[in-house]
């Protein structure tokens, strides 16, 4: 539950200045924060407007109402309501949540209302706040905020809507709020991390997972719960306590999985398993703490952000080659004859596949934020950071990098094994065993008559050698006596 939101007041208060001069009727967007379950409270970094959508028109608009019969007969004026385009809303926080790194996610909705619309509208706004943290869900508390910024008349009011079933306007419950310097204390960490996954690809029968999507997701969920027991080192020093960390710059993390923890590796018969997924690379990941947080919340992000930088990755992935199934970012594809040539990647069943089978991970690129924070974006091997400065405008309303200084590529030199993951499909099982069958059969008399020699020599060997130990042994008897 949470007890507190701290916004960041330079970021709020820009906020609310552009706002009262633009005298937009209504706005909604994004609150991008992070909550902390150590101290029950949200530090808010930035709100961000949602766009236009694909028709040019705003997330947001107000519904007069203009039946003057229904204002006669109540003789009072019809509160106004508001309009929100809640699946654009929703589609622009799945976006969004992917371009934050760990411990940052969108943790509500903010919205731009007067205050009258915005009591006629509440049912509207928690189905809003539902909608958005399902699309993002990236945060594993069962609320999200509510932030209205009213403007008849001036003030803030922050609001804990539950994200029950049934969203009713008793979902709602004021919250404690403030504005302070968030942005000007927290702390970095860093953490590039090497995993090697392998998990078996069985036969039909015996198979709980047959895609391409659903064997990969499984991999990850594996490496998720290898992740769960890790140590970490913290600058060189492991990290054994709950105490906060006082010291500035970029913290380095390395993360010690145990080496027995492979889960990956089941139990199984060779029978069942016709070929082997192998999932590898080197990945960056950063989180950002409060000053007042333990150094474990900051262990626990950088974990969370690991699993979901792979998964967005394998998301774009699926979704670009759902959309395009013909093109399959010119993978070369070897399959059987039981594949159509336009399925999509993430469809493919494993198990028809005859031949090895490769598809490169999109690459995580940075850019400079807040403070010194970084967002992230991921690029496919044919894109450029061109990419990242056009979702940084779109999806985060903020300048475009300029200085390829603020740009930060840690995976690139590490391109041929880190961000391009690997997959491989090995031979079936049953054509090794009718090579191996063939081999011995093609040179079973040779082999056999070969075979008889080695022995025989040994044989030999040892009669010669026990033959001489005898006459050694006579001699000296014979000398001693």
């Amino acid at each position: 539950m949470v007890k507190g939101v701290v916004g960041e007041e330079t970021r709020l208060n820009s906020l609310e200045s552009r706002l009262t001069k633009s005298a937009l009727p209504s706005e909604v967007g994004l609150a991008i924060g992070k909550f902390s379950s150590a101290l029950d409270r949200v530090f808010l970094f930035d709100l961000i407007p949602t766009p236009p959508n694909d028709s040019g028109e705003p997330a947001s608009s107000i519904a007069h109402s203009d039946n003057k019969k229904t204002a006669a007969k109540s003789k009072t004026p019809v509160p106004d309501s508001l309009f929100i385009d809640q699946d654009w809303v929703a589609e622009h926080a799945r976006h969004v949540s992917r371009m934050l790194v760990g411990g940052v996610k969108v943790v509500g909705v903010y919205v731009w209302l007067g205050d009258a619309a915005f009591k006629n509208s509440t049912i509207t706004l928690c189905q809003t706040v539902k909608g958005v943290a399902e699309a993002a869900a990236t945060v594993d508390w069962g609320e999200r905020l509510l932030l209205h910024i009213s403007y008849s008349p001036r003030r803030w009011n922050c609001r804990s809507c539950s994200l029950s079933p049934n969203i009713t306007s008793g979902s709602l419950r004021p919250c404690d709020f403030k504005l302070g310097k968030v942005l000007s204390s927290i702390q970095t960490f860093k953490c590039m991390h090497n995993f090697d996954l392998r998990v078996p690809i069985f036969r039909d029968s015996a198979a709980k997972y047959q895609t391409f999507s659903d064997v990969l997701r499984h991999a990850i969920s594996v490496h998720a719960k290898e992740l769960t027991g890790a140590k970490a080192l913290i600058d060189g020093k492991l990290v054994v306590d709950n105490e906060p960390c006082s010291s500035d710059g970029v913290h380095e993390i390395e993360l010690l999985i145990p080496i027995l923890s492979n889960s990956s590796v089941e139990a199984c018969s060779q029978k069942d398993v016709v070929g082997i997924l192998s999932f590898s690379g080197s990945l960056c990941s950063f989180a950002y703490l409060n000053s007042k947080e333990p150094i474990s919340q900051a262990i626990t992000d950088l974990k969370g952000d690991i699993i979901t930088s792979l998964q967005s990755r394998l998301d774009i992935i699926s979704d670009e080659a759902d959309g395009d199934s013909g093109n399959n970012y010119d993978v070369e594809r070897q399959v059987s004859d039981d594949i159509p040539a336009e399925k999509p990647v993430s469809q493919l069943v494993l198990q028809l596949l005859r031949k090895g089978y490769s598809l490169p991970f999109p690459r995580r690129v940075f850019a400079l934020w807040l403070a010194g924070a970084y967002v992230c974006d991921y690029l496919q091997p044919s894109e450029t950071v061109e990419v990242l400065k056009d979702h940084c405008m779109e999806l985060l309303s903020m300048e475009a990098p300029t200085d390829v200084s603020t740009i930060f590529e840690p995976e690139k030199e590490v391109i041929s094994f880190a961000t391009k993951s690997f997959w491989d499909v090995a031979v079936p099982a049953t054509e090794t065993y009718l090579m191996g069958d063939k081999s011995k059969l093609d040179g079973r008399g040779e082999s056999g008559a070969k075979s008889v020699k080695p022995g025989h020599i040994n044989v030999v060997a040892a009669g010669l050698i026990l033959i001489l130990a005898i006459l050694v042994g006579f001699l000296l008897f014979f000398l001693k006596g």
